[in-house]
C-alpha cells in the first residue's frame, strides 16, 4: 500500500486527487494539507462523507506525523519551488502538478533529486489526451515549417502561457529549429498581438475565459494545407489516471521526470 499525502487538498484539483486516491485500492490517503480548513475532514469536501483524514495547514509538521511515501502537490506557482525543496529535504517522493516553475528552478530540483536519491515527477499536464497531443505535435513538426499554439484556460489560472504549451513548444523545437519559415517582417500595432514567441519562433497565444477548463490547439501550416491538433478538457477527472500513474512511478523509482510522456 502506497501512503499518499495531498497538498492543496481543498483546491479543485486537490479534491479530485483526494477522491482518486480514496478510490484506488493500491493507495492509502494519510495526509491532507491546505492553507484553510484546519481540522476539518477532507472526505466531506471531496466525496461528501468522512474519511477520517483531517486537514493540516503545516506541511512540514504533517510530513513528520503522517509519514507519506508520496506527496501530490497542486498548489500555487509562487510556493511550489519551496515545497519541492522541503520534500527533497525530508526524502519524500513527490508528484507535482503545479505549473509556473522556471527552467532554472526545474534544473535545480533535478540536481536535488539526484543528491537526495528521492524521486520527483513534474508534469505540466496529467491528461493522457493532452500528453498524446504533445507527442503528436512533436511528430508532425518533422513535416511542417510553420506552427502556432493557442491555449485556452479558465480565468482563475495565474500563469501564462500554460506549462502544457511551453512543454509542447519545447518538444516541437527538438524536431525543427524555426516555425516561421517564409513569414514576412512583422510590426505589432498593439504589443502582444502576435502572442509570446517561444522556442523555435513558435508563437503561443493564451486565452483566459470563464467556461473553459483547459484546451490547447496546435496549428501547422504549409502551402495549400492546414493541420490542426486539439485537445479539450471537459472535467478535471480526466487528469486522475495520469496522477495515479505518476504516484506509482515515483514510488517504485528514484529518478527525476519532467513530463508524463516520459513514463507513458
Amino acid at each position: 500500500m502506497i501512503k499518499v499525502g495531498v497538498v492543496g487538498a481543498l483546491g479543485k484539483m486537490g479534491k479530485e486527487v483526494v477522491k482518486a486516491v480514496l478510490n484506488e485500492k493500491e493507495l492509502e490517503l494519510v495526509m491532507a494539507v491546505d492553507i484553510v480548513g484546519e481540522g476539518s475532514d477532507i472526505g466531506l469536501a471531496a466525496i461528501g462523507k468522512s474519511c477520517n483524514i483531517l486537514i493540516d495547514t503545516n506541511i512540514e509538521k504533517s510530513i513528520e506525523t503522517k509519514k507519506p511515501d508520496v506527496i501530490v502537490d497542486f498548489t500555487q506557482p509562487k510556493d511550489i519551488y519551496e515545497h519541492v525543496n522541503l520534500y527533497m529535504e525530508k526524502h519524500v517522493k513527490s508528484v507535482i502538478g503545479t505549473t509556473g516553475l522556471k527552467e532554472e528552478e526545474i534544473k535545480k530540483l533535478e540536481e536535488l533529486s539526484k543528491i537526495n536519491n528521492t524521486s520527483c515527477l513534474i508534469a505540466p499536464n496529467f491528461s493522457t489526451g493532452a500528453v498524446l497531443l504533445m507527442m503528436f505535435a512533436k511528430q508532425a513538426s518533422k513535416y511542417f515549417n510553420n506552427a502556432e499554439i493557442i491555449e485556452l484556460h479558465h480565468n482563475q489560472k495565474k500563469d501564462a502561457p500554460s506549462g502544457t504549451a511551453i512543454k509542447t513548444a519545447q518538444l516541437m523545437a527538438e524536431e525543427n529549429p524555426n516555425f516561421t519559415l517564409g513569414n514576412c517582417s512583422e510590426t505589432e500595432l498593439i504589443e502582444g498581438a502576435r502572442g509570446a514567441k517561444s522556442e523555435a519562433n513558435i508563437h503561443i497565444h493564451s486565452v483566459r475565459m470563464p467556461g473553459y477548463i483547459a484546451s490547447q490547439e496546435v496549428i501547422f501550416g504549409s502551402s495549400g494545407q492546414l493541420f490542426t491538433i486539439r485537445h479539450d478538457t471537459m472535467d478535471r477527472s480526466c487528469y486522475m489516471a495520469g496522477v495515479i500513474l505518476a504516484i506509482k512511478h515515483v514510488y517504485n523509482n528514484n529518478d527525476f521526470v519532467y513530463g508524463l510522456d516520459n513514463i507513458m
